[in-house]
């Protein structure tokens, strides 16, 4: 029925289109069968003229009351219409011309009114029924007229539009979207839209279908899989040229995945100081990267902290912290030496080497290390004594070695402890501490890990090596010539004592203006930060003495045998020869010892 419809319409059309547009106006006009017209979404639309009986008793009446209709713009709206009455006026001869130019003007006005109706069909509900209810009258009483062949296209068009739009909403309803934009609901939007262009049943349509695409990448998104959220935000941004909804979800989809990526990121740095913290940020950090897009900011923050977690703990390295301490004040300040290997050891053929610092050895650290950036002063050894009453040796003792500036050699002299200097002078707070044993430097570390909860303690030989090179594998820490200016407390060429006196074993055109230990830090610091690790005192470290380096840990971890008595010693100090001063060398002392050339620093691990 729809199909037959259609082309008995069309050949109807065709036929009426060969005729002059002025010829079809001047037709008579007379009356029509019923016409059945089936529009574009199914709806059956026919008008039958209304039977009126014209008499010559009436007719003049009629005749008035189809002028008034005429005037008023009411054309068929029942009996009493314009065109009703005209047209029962033409079957009437003595009225007849009269009621031809009333139809041509009814028609003429109703066209006006259906193309009024027309321009409104996609701001006023209605509208399109009342376009149907005319273009229904014009095919019976003026499919002639070329203005209303033309008029009854567009409404073809219109309801070929609607039927489109119709079947777009049956395929959205189905889920059936047509993403490609060949087929589904887009597909049969789009055509509508080719009829024409303001088609507001087809924008809305459009707009439907970019939305359910929309709500595809929200789902996609809420499932974390923000790749085919982008696939459907990508093709929802093809169909309309007005896409700011687009936009819209686009910018709060990567809201929303920036605020999961954050929030894994910050859960995964929690962790970290959690049991089993490391296992768990790599969780987050894997969860992370499956939804991050490449070189996200946050995924390589959090996998920089589980790599300093796994090295260095809470810490980064070239971190510098001092802690609080239980009785008051802050400990000494340190510094996060990286992890890494050097080869610990003289090579053989090097310069003033020792069969004591050999066979060479590779040492790795696969963790970090904590290092005091100088050697404990008297004032931090203070507070120590003040806190626990502890009486170091040489104060038990009575006496130390100190330096004779009279004879120029070390002396041993009365009334001696860790509160002189290296003269037996009183000291001052900022100086290294000397006069101390290694028993005491470890008792100054241990205290020092109960006051924080961390475990503070003396350098292992190997620790103290490595942060000593700073990364370097020449004879010195600086090179394998004389110290550049300001590298430290040595022994230099041009060095004087206050009575004069010069060192016979010193540094080649070096001098740092000091005659004993200076004040911590006061000359530059190494590549790890650190300050006197090769001059001012030597220092303490906790490994047992061995007279070579068989059978040695091939970690960092100190060589210590239970009861040893010798305790190594390491490091240059003001009063060493260059051979002293060179990174791998070593000595061996009683651990009771104590004089004015040798301190400590400690360590704390990570």
């Amino acid at each position: 029925m729809r199909a037959k419809g259609w082309i008995i319409m069309a050949t109807s059309l065709a036929l009426a289109a060969c005729q002059d547009d002025r010829t079809a106006a001047k037709t008579p006009a007379s009356p029509r069968a019923p016409t059945v017209v089936i529009g574009g979404d199914g709806v059956v639309s026919t008008w039958r003229p209304p039977q009126v009986e014209v008499t010559a008793a009436n007719a003049a009446a009629l005749a008035s009351q189809a002028d008034i209709a005429l005037a008023q713009g009411r054309f068929v709206d029942d009996a009493s219409g314009a065109l009703p009455l005209f047209l029962a006026l033409g079957r009437y001869p003595p009225m007849r011309t009269r009621a031809e130019a009333g139809i041509d003007h009814a028609v003429t006005g109703l066209l006006q009114q259906a193309r009024t109706a027309l321009a409104r069909i996609d701001e006023e509900t209605d509208a399109l029924a009342a376009v149907r209810r005319a273009a229904g009258v014009l095919r019976v009483v003026a499919l002639e007229r070329a203005d209303v062949q033309r008029f009854l296209q567009a409404v073809d068009r219109v309801e070929e539009g609607q039927r489109y739009a119709l079947l777009g909403e049956q395929a959205l309803a189905r889920n059936e979207v047509g993403e490609s934009g060949q087929g589904g609901s887009i597909g049969w939007f789009r055509r509508a839209l080719a009829l024409r262009a303001t088609d507001a049943r087809a924008l809305q349509g459009l707009a439907a279908a970019e939305s359910a695409l929309i709500r595809r990448a929200e789902t996609a998104a809420s499932q974390e899989d923000y790749s085919a959220a982008s696939r459907w935000l990508d093709l929802a941004m093809n169909v309309r040229t007005e896409n700011a909804a687009v936009a819209q979800a686009r910018a709060s989809i990567a809201f929303q995945r920036g605020r999961r990526i954050g929030d894994l990121r910050d859960a995964g740095i929690a962790a970290l100081s959690q049991p089993r913290g490391i296992e768990i940020a790599r969780s987050h950090l894997a969860h992370l990267l499956r939804i991050a897009l490449p070189g996200d900011a946050a995924g390589a923050e959090l996998r920089r902290k589980i790599d300093f977690a796994v090295h260095y703990g809470a810490f980064e390295p070239g971190q510098r912290f001092t802690e609080a301490l239980v009785d008051g004040g802050r400990g000494p300040r340190m510094a996060v030496v990286p992890h890494g290997h050097f080869r610990m050891g003289t090579p053989e053929g090097q310069a003033d080497g020792s069969e004591a610092e050999r066979p060479v050895r590779v040492v790795r650290f696969p963790r970090g290390l904590a290092v005091a950036l100088a050697e404990t002063t008297v004032g931090e050894f203070r507070r120590f004594v003040t806190a626990t009453g502890y009486r170091p040796r040489s104060s038990r003792r009575g006496y130390s070695i100190i330096y004779d500036e009279r004879s120029g050699n070390f002396v041993r002299r009365g009334n001696v402890d860790w509160t002189r200097d290296y003269r037996g002078l009183p000291a001052a707070d900022d100086l290294p501490v000397v006069h101390v044993s290694a028993k005491d430097a470890t008792a100054y570390a241990e205290w020092l890990a109960a006051q924080t909860g961390h475990r503070y303690r003396l350098p292992s030989e190997a620790e103290f090596e490595y942060a000593l090179r700073a990364g370097s594998s020449s004879r010195y820490p600086w090179g394998d010539d004389g110290p550049p200016p300001g590298a430290g407390n040595f022994t230099g060429e041009g060095d004087r004592s206050s009575s004069g006196r010069r060192w016979q074993n010193a540094f080649p055109g070096y001098t740092d203006g000091a005659w004993g230990p200076t004040p911590v830090a006061r000359f530059s610091s190494d590549r790890f930060g650190l300050h006197d690790m090769a001059g001012n005192v030597s220092e303490w470290v906790s490994d047992c003495w061995h007279a070579s380096y068989r059978r040695a840990p091939r970690d960092a971890r100190a060589w210590v045998n239970p009861g040893c008595r010798q305790r190594v010693l390491r490091g240059g100090s003001w009063a060493s020869s260059p051979a002293q001063t060179r990174s791998a060398w070593r000595s061996g002392l009683d651990a009771e010892t104590t004089n004015a050339r040798i301190g400590f620093r400690v360590v704390r691990d990570l």
